[in-house]
């Protein structure tokens, strides 16, 4: 087992290696989903300098919830070669300098919305996301297969957080980008787990892939999951809240994703569970995207 070091002068690289930490790349995805909730919400209230303080406070939050969560998992993060380079692992930044690093971001964060933000249930969301992802999720994932299931409801959070930002409310709407988000993790991160499998098994968590040889009972859990997707996607179309140009393009991509999945069922392979990510990939930005679309299409229609 890797030992962590004490704390070390900060260079320039070693700055570097807390950015690392807070996991930019899903910090910008949570970004994204947080500022498509609030410009969905409510068009002709929208206020920008509320989204900007809403994006500034969640980046804050997400970025100590993936510390924290390195810092959970530095053992096991040590056990994987995908993850051993990480700068706990690696001994680039301490155990000790870590943990105080997350607290201190999802601190300022959680303030930063409390006293910034007008509406108070985007703190809530905000903190409940955080200690669901690393106080929950986290140590879930070397106790059960559930934690993909668990996981994916503070993955699925921040449009709602955006959301609740601008109206400070949760109404059909925030569900609906709730439920698209959810659904799509499913496939999106069992992807992941059937090309790392090895690697899970290596550490001890408790990945379905890694109890799943044959990737029957992964694929089966992709294929449901995108065809739930479907119906989902479609609801704005049924409430009457978007068109049936909106319905087109979300069922079009809904068959794209569902396709990958198909292909991994009809052949589980490393390169079919990167196809699988590759389409996730694409497909949740683009039915954001044309839901919000079809939101501001509305509003401008109406003339408001």
């Amino acid at each position: 087992m890797k030992t962590y070091t004490e704390a070390l002068p900060l260079t320039r690289s070693r700055w570097l290696d807390f950015v690392e930490l807070t996991k930019p790349r899903i910090g910008v995805m949570v970004l994204f989903t947080v500022a498509i909730g609030a410009l969905a919400a409510n068009p002709a209230t929208f206020d920008l300098v509320q989204l900007v303080h809403a994006l500034v406070g969640v980046a804050l939050v997400a970025g100590g919830a993936s510390v924290l969560n390195q810092w959970l998992e530095r053992y096991t993060d040590a056990a994987m070669r995908r993850t051993e380079n990480r700068p706990i692992p690696a001994g680039r930044v301490s155990a000790s300098e870590a943990v105080v690093f997350g607290v201190t971001l999802s601190c300022l964060g959680l303030v930063y919305l409390a006293v910034i933000v007008i509406h108070p249930l985007a703190t809530v969301l905000s903190a409940v996301t955080l200690v669901s992802y690393a106080f929950i999720y986290t140590p879930l994932k070397s106790r059960s297969t559930l934690n993909t299931l668990i996981g994916a409801v503070p993955g699925a959070l921040p449009p709602v957080i955006g959301w609740s930002a601008m109206t400070g409310t949760i109404d059909r709407g925030a569900w609906v980008l709730f439920l698209i988000v959810f659904f799509w993790q499913i496939p999106h991160f069992l992807a992941i787990a059937w090309m790392y499998r090895d690697d899970y098994a290596r550490a001890g968590l408790k990945m379905l892939p890694t109890y799943d040889a044959d990737g029957v009972m992964t694929s089966r859990q992709m294929t449901l999951y995108c065809v739930a997707l479907l119906p989902i996607s479609l609801l704005p179309v049924m409430w009457g809240d978007a068109s049936i140009m909106y319905g087109f393009g979300a069922f079009g991509l809904g068959v794209f994703f569902l396709r990958s999945a198909w292909c991994f069922t009809m052949m589980p392979n490393d390169a079919n569970a990167r196809k699988v990510l590759y389409v996730s990939l694409v497909y949740l930005p683009s039915v954001l995207g044309l839901l919000l679309a079809e939101r501001l299409l509305r509003y401008w229609a109406r003339g408001v």
